[in-house]
């Protein structure tokens, strides 16, 4: 599955966060859920509008663009 077809950027939802189609949920949000240990089935019971595919697009949306980022370590 591509995180491309779940995962839109638009200036006019959330001031441009990157959201789950057709919600305001961002991606964000799905990613902090899972982070305080929230499991897929307790995110999917809370947001019954979000399906498990939307959580995987998630992360694989935050896998991407963390592989995308370059660190430049600073000479001290």
């Amino acid at each position: 599955m591509d995180w491309r077809g779940r995962i839109v950027i638009d200036p006019q939802i959330l001031v441009g966060k990157p959201v789950i189609k057709g919600t305001r949920l961002a991606v964000e949000f799905v990613v902090d859920l899972l982070g305080q240990g929230w499991s897929a089935a307790d995110i999917l019971r809370s947001y019954p509008i979000l399906t498990a595919a939307d959580i995987q697009a998630c992360l694989q949306y935050a896998s991407a663009m963390l592989k995308a980022q370059r660190v430049y370590p600073l000479a001290l």
